[in-house]
Parts: structure tokens; sequence; C-alpha cells
């Protein structure tokens, strides 16, 4: 569904924020300019923090996070947010040290992390992987440097299942890492695991796969070493208890065949926009990317989302005023 402007009309819609969701954003708003060449939608990726800070200022017209607004800073933000689930992904470990899939369990990851595991071969990481010759290489780790979703992700999973996580370092867009070494960005964290022999990071998904990097599974809720796929992804989700505002943790789901490091990411809109052109375009995008922009996200290494979330989602559109 588009809505089509007269030449002296057109407009720019301003939006930034979460990395992890780039490569279907990109190709959404780019597709959407197609059907409606009208309307121009610029999207940068900062990172989480960014869009969040970047929206509560009124810099954008919208932000994109893959961590849900805490009730503080929807407290703090001077108008109302709504959130919009766009798509599922998941965060994975991501390696440079074997060109094997390797098993880790949240006690190794979380150890890797915290600087308690400082080689490849500790017994934690051995036992997960029979047959594996892991090297006695110190392991090093790499984060992000900038307020990113995919740590938020990352950490409410690390905190969901190491009490010394919880306690040490605890969840958040932003952390004060123990050991390691910051890049900016699911880009940046990608392309320094690449070229470190040894490291280990995390990214989304779509990012390992595009660079054909090595990613690990991860033992879930049900102790099964799951990896990362559409499928595992979706039975994430399909756990999730979708609350009215749409703001909710799959980290950790429940069931065999669910990759534990899961999550939906979410676009952030003003409930309340002056500009009645820019409130259509943006309200008739929503709906186009809730039907038609739905069916670009499997190529791309995401999940699309369930139909029980999509028909929610379409009725809180009619929300923003």
């Amino acid at each position: 569904m588009a809505l089509w402007l007269p030449a002296s009309a057109q407009l720019l819609i301003n939006g930034a924020g979460a990395t992890f969701p780039y490569p279907i954003y990109a190709q959404w708003f780019d597709e959407y300019h197609k059907i409606n060449p009208k309307a121009q939608i610029n999207y940068q990726s900062i990172g989480s923090g960014g869009g969040i800070r970047q929206l509560q200022a009124g810099t954008v017209d919208f932000g994109a996070s893959d961590s849900p607004m805490t009730s503080e800073q929807l407290a703090a933000t001077g108008f109302k947010v709504l959130h919009f689930p766009t798509v599922l992904g998941a965060v994975v470990p991501t390696y440079n040290v074997v060109s094997k899939d390797l098993n880790f369990t949240p006690a190794a990851l979380a150890g890797i992390f915290l600087g308690t595991i400082t080689r490849w071969n500790d017994p934690e990481l051995a036992r997960a992987n029979p047959g594996v010759a892991l090297p006695p290489a110190n392991i090093v780790v790499i984060h992000r440097s900038d307020g990113s979703g995919t740590t938020f992700v990352w950490t409410d999973f690390l905190s969901k299942t190491s009490p010394a996580w919880k306690q040490k370092v605890g969840s958040g867009v932003a952390v004060r890492w123990p050991v390691g070494l910051g890049a900016k960005g699911n880009e940046g964290v990608a392309g320094l695991v690449r070229q470190t022999p040894n490291s280990i990071g995390y990214v989304e998904l779509v990012y390992a796969v595009q660079n054909r990097m090595a990613y690990g599974k991860v033992r879930n809720a049900a102790g099964v070493y799951v990896k990362a796929d559409l499928q595992s992804v979706t039975a994430a989700a399909a756990s999730a208890n979708m609350p009215d505002d749409f703001r909710v943790s799959i980290t950790n789901a429940p069931g065999k065949d669910a990759y534990p490091i899961s999550s939906f990411t979410w676009l952030l809109v003003p409930a309340k926009i002056q500009n009645a052109q820019k409130r259509g375009i943006i309200t008739a995008f929503l709906r186009w990317m809730l039907a038609d922009g739905q069916k670009m996200a499997e190529p791309l290494g995401y999940a699309p989302l369930p139909k029980a979330v999509i028909d929610k989602e379409l009725k809180a559109v009619s929300l923003i005023q």
C-alpha cells in the first residue's frame, strides 16, 4: 500500500539506529521508493543506542533498535513512542580459530567474555567439542564499542544463563566489558574477527553468513546444541507471549529446536506525527512492510514475523496520529 504525493510534496524521511537489521532495511527502503518514488526514506546504521538518542532528540522521524526501549527511556522521552517489530534475527558467536562448527555452552561464552576462560583448549570448550583439535592459543575477545541492540541481545542471554555474568556485568546496549577489543557496528566486529587469528566475537547472523564466517552452535534451555537458522529462530519466536506494547525478550526460549540468542528487532515511531504527509508515508510503509516486505526476509537470513504478531501490529498502526 503506497501513499502517492505530488512532485511538489516530495518528502525525505530520516531514520537511524540498529545495524542488526540494516541489510533488510536497506532493501525495504529501496523497494518502497520504487513503489512510491515521491517518498525517500534515508536510514543511518549507527547502532540501537544512537537511534534511540536521535529519536529522543527529535533529529530523526523514526528510530530502530534491537532492544526495546526501557520504561525509564520511554518516561524520559518527551513524546509517546510505539514499538513495531519488523523481523526476527539471531546473534551468533563467530570465531577465527578452526573452520569447523564449534559447540558453545552458556558457561563457555560467559567465561570467555568475562575473561575467566582464556585459551581455546580450555576444558569447558574441549568437553563440548570432542574430537576437535582446539589449539592452546590465547582467545582474543572482540565486542561492540558502540551502544548496540546486538550487545543487548547477547548480554540479555548471558544474564539469563550465567549468574556470574548477571552479577558482574549485566545486560544493556552498552556494558563495562571485563576484557576484549571494541569495534563499531556488526560490520566492525565481523571485520576485526576476520583479520584477527584466534579471535571470537558476536554478530547478527546475516553478517556471519554474508562474510562466510564460521559461527557456532549454542546450547539452548533444553540442553540441545542448536545452530542459528530461519527454522531455529522461528522456533524461538513461537514461545513469545507478545504484549500489547510489543516489548518482549525471546532469548533462552524453551523448546529443543529454539536457537537461544534470538530476537525481534523494532522500528520506533512517535505516536503523534505532526506532518500529515510524513504520517501518511510512515503508516503506509509499515503496512507494506508487514505484508509484501515480509517476503524479503528469508533470502536475507531473517525470519519473518509470525502471523499473529503481524495481525496485532496492523491494528497498532492505526494508533499513529
